[in-house]
């Protein structure tokens, strides 16, 4: 298994290239409005909420990785959310990374997509 912090790092570092991706799709041609629509998109509370909205369409394997990022002890929290919610947003930043190490891009783009419409409906 990938070192969880590691599988965070990286699947943070995807989710943001995917939020800009879709915001380009969008349309968006400002860079400035464009990274004012991407926080919207990259924030804890957001990626908490979305988790919780799609835990009933992840696998079992999907469900384990992220109740074990979910555990996974951090230090600090961002000032815009709770532990709790730091601690969901983390857990699926690792089941991107995790998505994304092993290669499975079908799965990995089908859960961002569910992910970005959460976030647009939250």
């Amino acid at each position: 298994m990938h070192d969880m912090k590691m599988l965070a790092y990286l699947g943070d570092a995807v989710f943001e290239l995917e939020v800009r991706k879709h915001i380009l799709d969008m349309g968006i041609t400002d860079p400035k409005e464009a990274n004012q629509l991407a926080l919207g998109y990259v924030t804890a509370t957001r990626q908490a909420r979305a988790l919780k909205n799609i835990l009933p369409l992840l696998n079992e394997e999907e469900t384990e990785l992220c109740r074990k990022g979910r555990n996974l002890k951090s230090e600090n929290a961002p000032k815009s959310a709770t532990f709790a919610e730091y601690r969901m947003a983390t857990a699926l930043e690792i089941l991107f990374g995790y998505l994304y190490r092993e290669n499975r891009y079908d799965r990995l783009r089908e859960i961002i997509v569910l992910v970005l419409q959460e976030c647009v409906n939250s």
